[in-house]
């Protein structure tokens, strides 16, 4: 059903069909570059967080995690992630399968620097066995990305 909310949302931009839907689990950033066959790093993953007025998702490459300091730094708060029962409530979307893709109003998404090492990323499409491939300039624009952010450093 996320799927398809996702393919849907994508139908304005012309690229549904970019989505696709894998046998094997895409749910973390390993088993989605092992059902792809690219390098964990360019797996655009999605970080929700607790923000000021609503929820902040940082998407950025599967191989880095939140700085603290850099976060409080960009957005004057400590970063807290959703708590598991709270993501798809609070984005849109299930653990697994959160993307940036016509998530809650509420939400604001920013790109990690850590991606722009890469030309194509895949980041989830709704479910935990889906992705779509995208360049940077597209995940920016479908994504309705409110700006690039360094805010993280390697795992």
């Amino acid at each position: 059903m996320s799927v398809e909310k996702v393919k849907a949302y994508l139908k304005s931009f012309g690229v549904e069909e970019k989505v696709k839907v894998l046998q094997e689990s895409s749910a973390t950033v390993l088993e989605a570059a092992h059902a792809i066959g690219c390098l964990p790093a360019q797996i655009a993953k999605s970080i929700s967080i607790e923000g000021k007025e609503g929820t902040i998702l940082i998407v950025a490459a599967g191989d880095v995690k939140i700085d603290n300091k850099k976060f409080k730094d960009t957005f004057g708060i400590k970063p807290r992630m959703l708590k598991a029962n709270q993501v798809e409530e609070r984005i849109g979307y299930p653990v697994g399968g959160v993307c940036p893709f016509g998530v809650l109003d509420e939400v604001e998404v920013y790109l990690d620097v850590s991606l722009k090492r890469f030309s194509l990323v895949y980041p989830a499409a709704g479910s935990a066995n889906s992705v779509i491939p995208l360049s940077l300039e597209e995940l920016f624009k479908y994504g309705k990305a409110t700006a690039w952010v360094d805010v993280c450093k390697p795992n």
